[in-house]
């Protein structure tokens, strides 16, 4: 297992030394309209990437703890420090949390669990995600988030993956920017491809397919990924581009899901059943579902089915009337 793993490529847009928001992909997939009901807390996401800046003002009471697999500060597993921005960027989409200033991720109190598994360059040996995904399955962790890939599907990596989802845990994945916009033709990156994962491909805050978004048939949904602004290196901010940026959207959304169902549902629910409560809170947008799967995370879709619901029996009421 000599190839490596990257980071999900992905377009810094911009940095900001100060900023007070909601994010607009935050806002899009609805996350801010379950907050009366869940915040994510008590949900444990294992982020597997480039570390976290673990000071960070908006992220630093929201990290639980953490290991660092990498060459990095000389392996020293106890310091699992972001030196890309990548990750740090990643874990705040799932659970910035809510302090008045900077950005507010989509479960704002769910717990992170930083797993280093790429080091400053945002590469990363195959065995180095391997050990990662089962020190978050040691760790009870609830979703793991991975906007990371490779080109080769390595049957080691499918192995703790699956060991990961029989261990009730919901594994998200980035699909790839390797996309031509085309989607008659397939672009693979693993383990977003693994019919297993949950695969995130990308769209604009319009609504349209990112050019980006790599297309098969194992894209489960979308999530926004062109635009995202969230937490960076050095206490900043930045806004990036990619499916690196949309992955974390549906991790986020799943704590909310989890938490909501906890409070719901007289039992706690499977992976699979968990996997359909978010697949029902997607909205088609009218692209080939190679390129979008099942469509749009939009959380609040069961309300939103209801009050249709609701308005059309009243139409047919005051019709039979």
């Amino acid at each position: 297992m000599e190839q490596e793993v990257r980071v999900i490529p992905y377009r810094l847009v911009e940095e900001n030394e100060e900023i007070k928001e909601i994010p607009k992909g935050v806002e899009l997939i609805q996350a801010p309209k379950l907050w009366h009901e869940t915040k994510g807390k008590g949900i444990k996401v294992a982020v597997l990437d480039t570390g976290c800046e673990t000071a960070h003002p908006d992220l630093k009471d929201r990290i639980i703890g953490g290991r660092n697999f990498t060459d990095d500060d000389r392996s020293n597993p106890d310091i699992y420090t972001d030196y890309n921005g990548h990750g740090t960027h990643v874990a705040g989409t799932i659970a910035a949390q809510e302090n008045e200033a900077g950005v507010i991720g989509v479960a704002p109190e769910a717990g992170l669990l930083i797993v280093k598994v790429l080091n400053k360059a945002g590469s990363g040996k195959y065995d180095w995600i391997i050990k990662g995904i089962h020190y978050a399955i040691e760790q009870k962790a609830d979703i793991i988030s991975m906007s990371l890939g490779g080109p080769a599907d390595v049957p080691e990596l499918h192995e703790a993956i699956k060991t990961a989802v029989n261990n009730n845990i919901l594994v998200v994945c980035a699909a790839g920017n390797e996309g031509d916009g085309d989607d008659s033709t397939n672009e693979f990156a693993y383990p977003g491809a693994y019919n297993e994962v949950i695969s995130v491909g990308a769209i604009n805050l319009e609504r349209g397919s990112s050019e980006f978004t790599n297309s098969h048939n194992e894209i489960d949904l979308v999530a926004p990924g062109e635009g995202i602004t969230s937490t960076y290196l050095n206490g900043k901010y930045a806004t990036l581009s990619g499916t690196s940026m949309a992955a974390p959207h549906v991790s986020g959304a799943l704590a909310l899901i989890k938490t909501y169902s906890n409070l719901h549902f007289d039992r706690v629910l499977s992976e699979p059943e968990l996997y359909a409560q978010l697949i029902k809170r997607t909205v088609p947008l009218g692209n080939s579902p190679k390129l979008e799967g099942n469509g749009l995370v939009y959380l609040t879709v069961p309300e939103h089915l209801a009050e249709i619901f609701n308005h059309n029996f009243k139409t047919m009421v005051m019709d039979a009337v």
